[in-house]
């Protein structure tokens, strides 16, 4: 009984080493097939990096104000008889807006005419009576204080028709009528708005220490959501001499053509200066970049030599950067790649440094500096 057990444990023995010989080999054979496993190129855009002459910008954000803007409001009490305009409508300067009832104000008006013309005539004739000697000088001077005060008195009242007939005091855009016909007004009330829109004003600040390069004259360029896509020019016109001590900024201001009337007081704008010296920097696209905590990166293709007579491939070399300012589709690199380089372009989150890689180049984007929503 002894003996047919010994038997079999030296049977289980012999099938366990052939097994686990079986397996060695097998996994030495895959081992070293893994060893010599080359995993295939990968394709890849890229995407040269260019010298390139950037204009210098300094930006700011900004509002815009028109460069005439009032309320229109009653300068006296009266009930309203006319409203002579259209709200949105555009007007010139002494446009008929409002009339209100200046019914008394005409008869006084008519009193006071007659009493003038009574006074001019009795300033005549002391004025012959007097050259004649006929009547003394202190009977010519006061003919002669009637007289102005009659004009006075004209003058007083033609002043309150004049204030109770309100007129555009310049030329612009109205906006939506407050008042109502037949409305009591009282001295200050609002009737409408006006604004003059074209040219428009776009004021914003710069910090101080950019003041030594601001000057009258210098470029502006605006966008606004209100029209994507679009930027509009104009050029600096004032800066104000005061520096504003809770922020140390200095306010700047700029006008802008407004033909269409597209651009309204109160928006919201980004601006920017355009500055008369450009800075040369070496670009490469956005996209190109492997942004990281510790520092960004590129992946820059090399040739190199697959060994054993194998022809010569390309492979990805990591190399860290430092970046510049962006301007639209491209970021300019301070440092750690030269003009000429080839940098894969996109997707490179995917690549590792040294992997072997193919280009092609027939479906990458194009990059631009001034890129269209609509090219998006």
């Amino acid at each position: 009984m002894k003996k047919k057990i010994f038997i079999a444990f030296c049977v289980l023995l012999v099938i366990a080493g052939v097994l686990g010989g079986v397996k060695f080999l097998q996994i030495n054979r895959m081992i070293a097939q893994g060893k010599e496993f080359v995993p295939p190129p990968a394709t890849v855009t890229t995407a040269p990096v260019v010298s390139m002459a950037w204009e210098q910008r300094l930006t700011a954000v900004g509002s815009l104000e028109a460069v005439q803007g009032v309320m229109v409001t009653a300068e006296l009490s009266g009930k309203i008889e006319q409203i002579a305009f259209e709200p949105g409508a555009h007007v010139e300067t002494g446009d008929l807006l409002v009339q209100q009832d200046i019914s008394s104000e005409e008869a006084q008006r008519r009193a006071e005419e007659a009493t003038l013309a009574l006074k001019k005539a009795n300033h005549d004739r002391a004025k012959e009576l007097l050259a004649d000697k006929v009547v003394t000088q202190a009977a010519y001077d006061q003919a002669l204080a009637e007289y102005k005060q009659a004009l006075a008195a004209i003058d007083n009242i033609r002043s309150v028709i004049a204030k109770k007939t309100i007129r555009a005091p310049f030329a612009g855009r109205l906006g939506i009528r407050l008042v109502n016909l037949g409305q009591i007004l009282e001295g200050g009330e609002p009737v409408v708005s006006l604004q003059a829109m074209d040219p428009i004003f776009v004021n914003f600040l710069l910090p101080q220490n950019q003041i030594a390069q601001i000057q009258p004259g210098l470029t502006v360029r605006i966008r606004t959501d209100a029209m994507p896509g679009q930027e509009i020019q104009g050029r600096v016109t004032a800066i104000n001499p005061q520096v504003e001590e809770a922020t140390r900024n200095i306010r700047i201001q700029a006008t802008l053509g407004n033909s269409q009337e597209r651009l309204r007081p109160g928006m919201f704008v980004d601006v920017d200066v355009i500055l008369p010296e450009r800075e040369d920097v070496r670009m490469i696209p956005t996209t190109a970049v492997l942004y990281a905590p510790y520092s960004d990166s590129v992946f820059v293709l090399e040739k190199k030599a697959a060994g054993d007579g194998q022809p010569v491939g390309q492979v990805l070399r990591q190399q860290f950067v430092r970046l510049g300012a962006q301007r639209g589709d491209y970021v300019a690199v301070l440092s750690g790649v030269e003009e000429g380089d080839q940098v894969v372009s996109t997707g490179v989150f995917k690549y590792r440094n040294g992997q072997s890689v193919i280009v092609d180049n027939t479906l990458a984007p194009e990059f631009s500096l001034a890129p269209k929503p609509e090219d998006r």
